[in-house]
């Protein structure tokens, strides 16, 4: 008979509950202290998983794994410098343009406000938002005063950044190159009782939430640019890829298409309302009609923990938190299931042995 048996339930759970919230205060302060490499680790392992496939889908056609790799990675490169040099100039003026456009996109937004309370009160009708247009007008311009802080804060830090940037790259190339050894190495300092299981959760959730969510994000993105083009939207090339950028975070979808009205609803009442009406169905019909053919649900989490598990993701990582929150969450869930399964399983096992 083990030790815990012959403790008191309330007592074993009194022991254990301080020393899982120990651990977890040790993790965080560990992960703030080395929280740069890593960030570069962890991005660069959701890059060499991503990269994974086409080095597969190669290697299927016959082509050895090494030369496959080259030949992804040089496509990777020939891209991303295609885009560099086309579509980021183009993004970096339109972010410009937006901080600079906004003070007046404000000052339209406060006149319309205005012009609807004048209209209210010729009417008679018990409205008065004159106050409201003062707090918000304030607001905002308090607002845009951080984000053009922010914008340059980011420009400065990019520069500082190019160090990470090439290491991550690298790092990536080795991954993709030795992910197995690496991974194996690594799962070693875990007990073989944990470790396949661990390292089967870990494949498959984030396997498929990013394959999945980087095709969906990139269907979102894409379709979103077309009809802001159409619609002849400001800034239409940036607001349908930052859509499609925020699509990558659950929820983020629904988060960009509200504040992209918003802000068109500042130059224009009935853009902004043509806006959300566009974006809300070209969402939908892509969330009912393709998301659910590439996610198909995986992550089996209830949307409160999904909720939870961004919250903390966001206090603790960032943006790169907010991205790997929800295939972490629904890993440690498929973990925990599978233990409880077996545990049953082996509690099963020895009631009918009679032990």
């Amino acid at each position: 008979m083990k030790l815990t048996d012959k403790l008191p339930r309330w007592l074993v759970m009194g022991f254990l509950y301080p020393l899982l919230f120990l651990n977890g205060w040790l993790f965080v302060l560990a992960f703030e202290y080395f929280k740069s490499p890593i960030t570069i680790f962890i991005t660069a392992n959701l890059l060499a998983f991503v990269l994974d496939y086409p080095v597969k889908f190669f290697n299927r056609c016959g082509m050895r794994r090494n030369f496959a790799i080259f030949l992804v990675f040089l496509i990777t490169f020939l891209v991303l410098t295609i885009l560099a040099i086309t579509i980021v100039p183009v993004l970096i003026k339109q972010l410009t343009d937006l901080t600079e456009f906004l003070p007046s996109w404000i000052e339209s937004g406060r006149q319309q406000l205005t012009y609807l309370n004048e209209w209210a009160l010729v009417r008679k009708l018990p409205i008065d938002i004159s106050g409201l247009t003062t707090q918000i007008a304030d607001r905002i311009a308090q607002q845009l005063q951080t984000l053009i802080g922010e914008v340059v804060h980011w420009v400065v830090g990019t520069v500082g950044s190019v160090l990470n940037l090439v290491l991550t790259l690298v790092l990536t190339f080795y991954l993709v190159l030795h992910s197995e050894k690496v991974w194996d190495g690594i799962f070693q300092w875990i007990p073989s009782t944990y470790s396949s299981t661990l390292r089967e959760a870990l494949r498959q959730n984030f396997h498929n939430y990013f394959v999945g969510q980087a095709t969906l994000a990139s269907v979102m993105g894409i379709s979103m640019t077309v009809a802001f083009l159409i619609l002849q939207v400001p800034f239409g090339l940036l607001f349908g890829l930052g859509v499609g950028i925020m699509t990558l975070i659950p929820f983020g979808c629904a988060l960009s298409i509200a504040i992209l009205s918003f802000l068109t609803a500042l130059k224009s009442i009935w853009l902004g309302v043509r806006v959300v009406i566009v974006a809300t169905i070209i969402e939908q019909a892509i969330e009912n009609g393709v998301a659910p053919r590439l996610l198909g649900g995986f992550t089996g989490l209830n949307p409160v923990w999904v909720l939870f598990s961004l919250i903390v993701g966001a206090h603790l990582a960032g943006l790169l938190g907010l991205i790997v929150a929800v295939p972490l969450a629904s890993c440690i869930k498929s973990f925990f299931s599978i233990l409880l399964e077996k545990g049953s399983g082996t509690a099963d096992i020895m009631i009918g042995n009679g032990e």
